[in-house]
């Protein structure tokens, strides 16, 4: 959760990180049935008064697109760097 929390923070100092479950489907299972536990990170927000998941509209926002990528290169490198 450190790396988790300070990208987080590097990006967006007012968001909070908290786990929570998704009511979603996974392709983690054959990981987890393996010992390996499974985690999702995104980094893309959206308009909570403009939902459109799974629509024949589903979008995000270039700003949200860009900032998630960008969050998820330096998650992937701060895991990996072990810093």
């Amino acid at each position: 959760m450190r790396p988790l929390e300070k990208v987080t923070a590097s990006l967006w100092p007012e968001v909070l990180v908290l786990p929570v479950m998704s009511t979603g489907g996974t392709d983690g299972k054959p990981l987890r049935r393996s010992g390996i536990p499974v985690y999702g990170v995104s980094g893309m927000f959206t308009d909570v008064d403009d939902v459109r998941a799974h629509g024949r509209d589903e979008r995000l926002g270039v700003k949200e697109f860009y900032e998630g990528i960008e969050f998820l290169y330096r998650f992937m490198k701060a895991l990996t760097s072990g810093s």
